[in-house]
């Protein structure tokens, strides 16, 4: 798995970074067709903004999720991206 990580209005640091790569371990886990991950963190005054998008085998997965703290919205977004890879194999399970 590749992670694209981009950072807007942020500097990403080696301590974000390795967060992020922890977190999206997690991910792979629970499915292991994951080919590609494009993460973007912004800010926006006191709105810490975390979007991903991933690109699966048979289709994509998209979210985002905002909080005040940078490292709460990563936790959002992962839970959220979570449950719709589990969704996502689910349905390929079902065909």
């Amino acid at each position: 798995m590749q992670i694209n990580l981009t950072g807007r209005h942020v500097e990403i640091t080696s301590a974000l970074k390795e967060y992020v790569d922890n977190k999206f371990a997690k991910l792979e886990r629970h499915f292991d067709h994951i080919n590609n991950v494009h993460v973007i963190l912004n800010v926006e005054k006191l709105k810490q903004i975390a979007e991903a998008k991933l690109h699966l085998n048979g289709g994509e997965v998209f979210a985002v999720s905002e909080n005040e703290n940078m490292y709460a919205a990563i936790d959002q977004l992962i839970d959220k991206l979570d449950r719709q890879v589990i969704k996502h194999k689910e349905k390929i399970a079902r065909h």
